[in-house]
Order: structure tokens, then C-alpha cells, then sequence
């Protein structure tokens, strides 16, 4: 490949998922704005764009979509890595309208259903009441919605193999004294495969096996 050609094609590969890289820029600038805060301050101003009980009560929509912008870690480098695997190849290949749909069912599905669980541990007395401001924020239930659908774009058999990993990432922490993020994790995984009608008409399964055409040489 010519030098002179590295930048158009750098180019062309983000229009390609213009969404993905829009959402990564805004993560990008809310990350540096998060590590710009006086130590100690940083928790309680996600706590208000968290999808926790108290502020779902207040401003629903408004939590959902801050939630969707911030990443509590404060680790941007290891999403943008996701992001490339998982997302950019997922609206590639849907389009930019199907994988978001697939994102906003998948965070906004897990979200309400994780803390509708939370609830009901807390009025059964299997949580403190203090649960009503457990932080819950970040981008991760979108991210398994999607690792969930890219699925279907794989062939038979493959696509098993990598559907049982998908869910078994997610499956397996809640062996292990789980929490309601780990429940939301598996739901969002769920909700992504069941996201199986919008990947029709979307292209012929892949079979890895298979070079692209025009790949070869």
C-alpha cells in the first residue's frame, strides 16, 4: 500500500461507521473532562448521569442518554479498541439506523431491567435502601448488545462457537455472587440476539474460513 493512499483509506473506514467514531469522539472528550475534575468530585457528578433508581424516577430519558456518554473507569484507550472491534463492523454492516437500534435496545432494555430487579430486592429486603444511588453508568450494555447481534453475521457453524463464548463472558459472573450490572450485561446480550430481524437482508453470512474477494494477492 502507497503512504499517499494511508490517509483516504483511514478516512473512508470511519465514514464507513460514522456513528461508532462520533461516540467514541464524545467519550474521548467526556474522559478528558472527567480527569480534569478535583479528586473526589468525579463520583458524585456521574452518580447524577447514572440509570440508578433515584434519578430514573427524576429525568428518565435524560439519565439514559447521559449514562450512554461516560465511561466510569475513566479508561477511554481499551473502549476504542472495542469500539473498532465490535461496533465499527456492526454498523458497517446493519447500518449506521439498525445498529443503533440494536444499541438503544440493548442500554436502554438492560438498564430498565436491571434496576426494576434492584427494586425488588430492595422491597423484599435483599438490598439496603441506599441501593437507589448504586452508580450505573457506562457504555457496556450497548457493547453487548452488539458483540450479541455480530453473531448472525457469521456462518454456521461458527456462529455457534462464538455466540456460546459471547454468552458465556457474560453468563459466568453471575456464578460468582452476582450483581444486578452482571444481570444487565446478560440481558443486553440477549436483547441484542434478539435483535434478529433487523440483520436481514444485510448480506450473506461470512465463513472465516474464506478469503474476501479481492483479498488475495
Amino acid at each position: 500500500m502507497r503512504i499517499n493512499r494511508v490517509p483516504g483509506r483511514a478516512w473512508a473506514y470511519v465514514r464507513a461507521a460514522p456513528g461508532t467514531h462520533v461516540w467514541l469522539g464524545i467519550l474521548f472528550v467526556t474522559t478528558v473532562v472527567l480527569h480534569s475534575m478535583p479528586s473526589g468530585f468525579e463520583e458524585n457528578f456521574l452518580r447524577h448521569r447514572s440509570t440508578n433508581l433515584h434519578e430514573l424516577s427524576r429525568s428518565p430519558v435524560r439519565v439514559l442518554v447521559a449514562s450512554a456518554m461516560w465511561i466510569e473507569s475513566g479508561h477511554w484507550l481499551p473502549y476504542a479498541f472495542l469500539y473498532t472491534v465490535f461496533h465499527a463492523p456492526a454498523e458497517r454492516w446493519l447500518g449506521t439506523a439498525r445498529w443503533l437500534a440494536v444499541c438503544a435496545l440493548a442500554h436502554v432494555g438492560a438498564s430498565l431491567a436491571s434496576e426494576a430487579l434492584l427494586l425488588a430486592a430492595i422491597r423484599t429486603g435483599r438490598a439496603p435502601l441506599t441501593a437507589v444511588d448504586t452508580l450505573d453508568i457506562g457504555v457496556s450494555y450497548a457493547l453487548a448488545g452488539v458483540m450479541a447481534v455480530l453473531g448472525y453475521r457469521l456462518a454456521v457453524p461458527w456462529r455457534y462457537g462464538y455466540l456460546a463464548a459471547v454468552l458465556a463472558v457474560f453468563a459466568l459472573p453471575l456464578a460468582a455472587g452476582p450483581t444486578f450490572t452482571d444481570v444487565g450485561h446478560l440481558l443486553a446480550a440477549l436483547l441484542g440476539l434478539a435483535c434478529y430481524p433487523l440483520v436481514g437482508g444485510r448480506g450473506k453470512a461470512r465463513n472465516p474460513k474464506e478469503t474476501p474477494a479481492g483479498a488475495r494477492g
